[in-house]
Formats: structure tokens, sequence, C-alpha cells
């Protein structure tokens, strides 16, 4: 792909899109700051395990993907994205104080899961309402730019939490209180720098459960949802990333470098996988982007040094750049438009239970038996679901 191609197609991406990423942008630099510490967090100052860590990210990333079901069919009926993700991105913002507040886990806990209530909240409708505004020759690019942006926020997020705990001696609670302010801008970003396509607006309202419309969402779109969810199972939460991290020694204010390495090579390749998904097989860049997550989880299994803990990660954000976005894309293509929000809710579901099982279950097997136990695991799971996907004969492009 030359530079002037990818260029162009950048400069035909809707207006809409861009700040929709820059939304997703500044939300994330909220949330990592505190995601990439809070394992930490939990584990010094709260004295948790990691099986309570596993079971808090589990719990917290399945109701954000759960809740996706209700309002993603919402705003199918209403024929509104916008009013849903705006109300999405505020309660996000709002919960971030909790975290500085809390005396212990239950406060946690109960933040982490309003906090995900809100990115539930918010994406379906959001990635509904991307759908709407870009051209179907430029969705899988017009996901990818989004996802990128996104990601570039997920690395900055653990960066800035780095500054400011070197600068403030590890004092997490005041890194919290700074996380508030970039929740707050993307709230206001949403709000004054998005419109709404008039011709979603004005279609007609049904609604989008009853039986003749679940019936249009047809055996291609069940394939995606069910190949989303295996892909979750497969990928526990990146909170054991942190903890991995940790076990090789590096100082408690530097740990949450790794999430800035993960999301920076996320963000690098979600644009450039997004593009080459609108010209090549979906079936087979999704099996690649298994392999690489295999190749990630062998790597951390295998060392805690932190130059070995670096390369499994980087490994762990290609395999994110290559297949989330991807996904999104494939969602979107096999879904009437005007069901895409109930398309993305189900997908999300089942994706959102796959999650809830795989952290769980990571974590009883880190207290258990150890971290590296918890990596091979992973891969072998990864191996079964790579053999299941080789083995479908659909290209479901």
């Amino acid at each position: 792909m030359s530079r002037t191609s990818s260029t162009r197609t950048l400069n035909q991406i809707p207006a809409g899109v861009w700040v929709l990423g820059f939304v997703s942008l500044l939300m994330d630099i909220s949330s990592e700051m505190i995601h990439s510490l809070l394992p930490l967090f939990l584990i010094t100052t709260l004295e948790a395990s990691a099986f309570a860590v596993g079971l808090i990210e589990g719990l917290a990333e399945s109701t954000a993907l759960i809740v996706k079901v209700f309002s993603g069919v919402l705003s199918d009926y209403l024929g509104r994205r916008k009013g849903l993700a705006l109300a999405g991105y505020a309660l996000g913002a709002l919960t971030k104080p909790l975290f500085a507040l809390a005396p212990g886990i239950g406060i946690v806990l109960t933040a982490r899961l309003l906090d995900r209530v809100g990115k539930g909240v918010r994406g379906a409708p959001r990635d509904a309402l991307v759908a709407d505004i870009a051209p179907p020759y430029l969705r899988g690019a017009a996901f990818g730019l989004r996802q990128s942006l996104d990601t570039v926020g997920a690395f900055l997020g653990p960066l800035l939490a780095v500054g400011l705990m070197l600068l403030w001696a590890n004092d997490f609670r005041a890194v919290f209180w700074v996380a508030v302010i970039p929740g707050l801008m993307a709230v206001a970003l949403l709000l004054f720098g998005v419109r709404e396509p008039e011709q979603h607006a004005a279609s007609r309202r049904s609604n989008p459960i009853r039986r003749e419309n679940l019936k249009r969402l047809d055996r291609k779109y069940w394939w995606v949802v069910g190949v989303g969810a295996v892909f979750t199972l497969a990928r526990f939460s990146e909170a054991f990333l942190v903890l991995r991290a940790q076990q090789g020694g590096i100082p408690i204010a530097l740990v949450p470098l790794v999430m800035v390495a993960m999301n920076l090579v996320y963000a690098a390749s979600a644009y450039p996988f997004g593009k080459l998904s609108d010209k090549m097989s979906h079936a087979k860049l999704l099996a690649l982007g298994l392999m690489v997550l295999i190749a990630a989880d062998l790597v951390l299994a295998t060392n805690d040094h932190w130059g070995v803990v670096l390369i499994g990660v980087a490994l762990w954000g290609i395999h994110m750049g290559m297949t989330q976005g991807l996904l999104a894309t494939m969602i979107a293509n096999a879904a009437p438009t005007d069901l895409r929000g109930t398309a993305y809710g189900f997908f999300n579901l089942m994706s959102g239970f796959a999650m809830l099982i795989a952290s769980v279950l990571a974590g009883l097997l880190w207290d258990r038996f150890g971290a590296s136990f918890t990596f091979y695991a992973g891969a072998v799971f990864c191996a079964l679901a790579l053999i299941g996907l080789i083995r479908q004969p659909e290209d479901n492009r």
C-alpha cells in the first residue's frame, strides 16, 4: 500500500468518524490511566489475590459487553445512536472519582462495573454510528482508523500514569483524580462534534427483537458471533499482562509501560490491517491473528524477564490490531442496516460471557499453578480455536 493511496483513503473517511475516534482516544486516556495501575493497586494497596483481580476484570469486561445488547437494540428502535453513546461516555467519566476514593475491593468493583456499564451503553451505538457514517467501500478503513485512535489513547494513558507515579512517589489515588479530566473532555467533544446522519434518524421504527426481525440475522452473522466469542475466550484480561511484568521485578511506577508498548503496537497496526481487511479474506486474516496470539502466549509463558515480556506484549498488540476492527467490520457487513445496533449487541453479549469465563479461569490457574501455566493454557485454547476456524469452509467475507 503506497503512502499516496493511504493518504487518499484517510482523506475520504468522513469527519464524523475522525471525531468519534478522538472521543475514544480521550476516554481511553482516562480509562487506561486507571486500568494500567488498577491490578497493582489491588495487589499492593488493597492486598487482593490474582483470583480477585481476574474476577473483577472478568465481571467488569463481561458487563460492558452484555449491556451492549440493550443499548444496541434501543438504538435501533429509537433510530438514534448519538444520545445513547453520549450517555455511556458520561457515565464512564463520572465513575472515575470512585477509584480515587475507594477504601476497599468492594468500591473498586462497584466503580469498575459502573464504568463498564458506561462502556456497554456507548459501544454498540457508537459502532453502529461509524457504520452509518462511513460508506461501505471504506468501512474496514473507518473501523481501523477509529480503533487506531482509540488505541493511541490506550497507550498515552499508561504513559501519563507512569510519569505521574514517578512524579508523585507512587500515589495511586492522585493519578486516579487526574484521569477524570480527559473523560469529561471526551463527553464534551461528542456532544458538540458529532452529527447524527439524517437518513438514519428519519428511518422507520420497529421492534428489533421481534421474531421476524431476528430472522433477518442470518447464518453468516451468527458465524461471526461464534467466532468472536471463541476469540474472547482464548484471550483473557490484559490485567494479567501487567501482573506478569511485575513478576520480572520492574518498579511499580514503570509497570504500566507494558500497556504502553502493547497499545502502541495495537494503534500502529489497527488501521493498516483494517484497510487490508477491505481487500482480503476475513477468515484468513482471523486465522493469522490467532497464530500471533498463540505466539504471544508461548513467549509470555517461557520467562518473566522484562525483555521477553515486552516481546510477548508486542505480539499481543499485533493480534489485537489484526482482529478487533476486523470483527466489527464483519458484523457491519453481515447485518441489515436497521439492525446494526442489535447485531453488535448480541455479538458483544456472547463475547461478554466468554470474557467472564476466561478471566476467572485465568485467575484460578494463576493462583494455583502459576503464570506460566496460565499462558500455556491460553495457547492451547487458541490452537483449538484455530483448528475450528481453519476447518470452517465459509469465507464469511
